[in-house]
């Protein structure tokens, strides 16, 4: 069963004044435009609509908050890159972004979005410039794994893993994920589980099928056997 299949859509936030006053912990999703950020979130909730995956993008332009828990919160961010938006929308977005993310004390950490065929563009360095002064983790889904081959996902993640190695010191992760093929998934789960205080579903042991104790209940016993009797 999914961590967060009981989230639910709680509010959409337009002004930082109206940022929910009860939460104790949140989680923030970012991502470039169509990099997979709301069908990332919707795998990792086990639905199909609970984040709005646009066509268009940068259509959306607010924080959306999703209750996953009493007072914690999956925050849906903005997508970053699109071109086409009015000047007067881009400033409202960057208005929005730069002080929640640097300023947001319930917030744990930073869930970034990334086309595995595309890491690390200068909006994504950008993003991440502005969160790492906070000191808090940032753990990073390079999205749309099943586009590579293993050889080319290898490749992707290793570099990765060599970025993420020059920041120094600071709690940065990275992993490879699919919400097609849903891949991915109890790696991320054990991640935002630790940041939001949540326990994690324990799974059934194996059934342990090796021969039975031959000592034990349905146990052939070995058969006496009869000897001749003499002196008789």
């Amino acid at each position: 069963m999914p961590l967060f299949q009981q989230a639910t859509f709680l509010t959409t936030v337009a002004n930082l004044r109206d940022l929910p006053q009860d939460a104790v912990r949140e989680v923030a999703f970012a991502g470039r435009s169509n990099a997979g950020k709301s069908s990332a979130i919707n795998t990792l909730a086990g639905r199909v609509r609970l984040a709005f995956v646009s066509k268009t993008p940068g259509r959306t332009q607010h924080l959306n908050y999703f209750t996953v828990a009493e007072n914690k919160y999956l925050v849906d961010l903005p997508g970053y890159g699109y071109a086409k938006a009015p000047e007067e929308i881009r400033a409202q977005w960057e208005g929005l972004i730069g002080p929640y993310l640097s300023q947001r004390s319930p917030l744990v950490g930073l869930v970034v979005i990334m086309d595995c065929r595309r890491p690390f563009t200068d909006l994504d360095r950008n993003l991440i410039d502005w969160f790492r002064p906070t000191g808090r983790p940032i753990h990073i889904l390079l999205s749309k794994a099943d586009k590579l081959s293993r050889q080319e996902q290898t490749k992707v993640l290793k570099a990765v893993r060599i970025e993420l190695a020059n920041w120094g010191e600071g709690a940065y992760s990275v992993q490879l994920f699919s919400s097609l093929k849903k891949s991915g998934l109890e790696e991320a789960e054990k991640v935002l589980a630790g940041w939001l205080d949540l326990p994690l579903e324990k799974k059934p042991a194996l059934e342990n099928k090796g021969p039975p104790d031959k000592g034990g209940p349905g146990a052939k016993m070995p058969q006496r056997r009869q000897g001749t009797r003499s002196g008789r």
